[in-house]
């Protein structure tokens, strides 16, 4: 039978993107079959003659339809059937256990998948980085950054000190008193520096930025000032350009105040601050004290700081109850 092998070929390269593996062995098969040359039949199918005329043989014994694609035993089979022990060899090199281990070969500042894959193969294993990512996750291990939970010596009361804490700030709330936290946060530089992340870009134009990251003496440094108002669930971060100072910290309170605050808490006679016990908001800094103190003379708030116990001291609690031009004259003259 003289076959149009253009023919042939458009109708298998119009068919055959549609189907299965399992659909396009029928049809292959079917029409080496129907035409009588697996030849010409693989040639305009793009498959080669050994699957064809396994797929004629198919058609010919009876193929039933069924879900299943390829037939029993075919297929490549999984890794961890073909190398039993490859899960055991990885999970050796990243146990937690070897970390900092001398006679590791790993250490665990180099575990990317693939180093594993290079070490695994060294050890007579066959697998590639992507396999051994999936190995990975099979195995429960994730990518996970360092948890700071290790912190020494600790005071025995420092519970309780945290319990008065909390319990401090639920009274303040519960009597429609504003309760806030305040802490500095990362300083940043300001100008063209790297940082971290990664953004998209045409094709060979990454943003250039400086080779080293010397501060810019003219634009200086970002410092941000947080504060969080624990009863509306709300934050404002003030920027500044210069040094992270207890009067930058205070003036930090008193923008919140001025556009947030009172408008939250119009019949405030209180204020709750819980904070840091070092930076510029720490318990030994009298700077600290003394802008506080004018801010408390200035908004007719009685202020109430609290700091978080530090590792090994005891909470410190500083009380600051200023409620007349008398008070914050005082506080001038100490500074």
């Amino acid at each position: 039978m003289e076959v149009n092998t253009e023919g042939l070929a458009r109708f298998f390269e119009l068919v055959l993107p549609h189907l299965n593996e399992r659909q396009r062995r029928v049809v292959a098969g079917a029409a080496a079959d129907l035409l009588g040359n697996k030849t010409v039949v693989a040639g305009a199918a793009g498959m080669s003659r050994n699957t064809v005329i396994k797929a004629q043989a198919e058609v010919v014994a009876g193929m039933e339809p069924q879900e299943r694609q390829r037939p029993p035993g075919a297929g490549q089979k999984p890794i961890t059937e073909a190398q039993p022990g490859i899960l055991e060899d990885l999970d050796t090199l990243v146990h937690p256990e070897t970390r900092g281990d001398p006679t590791s070969l790993l250490r665990w500042t180099s575990k990317s998948t693939y180093k594993l894959a290079e070490e695994l193969v060294r050890q007579g294993d066959k697998v590639s980085a992507d396999s051994v990512a999936k190995l990975l996750k099979r195995l429960g291990y994730s990518l996970q950054a360092p948890s700071k939970q290790k912190e020494g010596a600790r005071h025995p009361d420092r519970d309780a000190q945290f319990v008065y804490l909390n319990n401090t700030a639920e009274a303040f709330l519960a009597q429609g008193q504003p309760a806030i936290s305040v802490d500095t946060k990362k300083k940043e530089l300001v100008g063209e520096f790297a940082n971290g992340g990664r953004e998209r870009q045409p094709k060979g134009e990454p943003d250039e930025v400086n080779v080293h990251d010397f501060i810019d003496k003219q634009l200086g440094r970002a410092v941000p000032y947080g504060v969080y108002d624990l009863a509306n669930d709300e934050g404002w971060v003030s920027v500044g350009d210069s040094a992270d100072t207890a009067e930058f910290a205070v003036n930090s309170i008193r923008a919140w105040w001025a556009n947030m605050g009172a408008a939250r808490f119009p019949g405030a006679k209180r204020l709750l601050i819980t904070a840091d016990a070092g930076g510029s908001n720490g318990y030994r800094l009298r700077a600290w004290k003394v802008h506080l103190a004018l801010l408390a003379a200035e908004t007719g708030l009685d202020i109430t700081c609290c700091h978080y116990p530090p590792r090994d001291l005891e909470m410190e609690r500083v009380w600051l109850f200023w409620s007349d031009l008398k008070s914050a004259s005082s506080a001038r003259g100490h500074q």
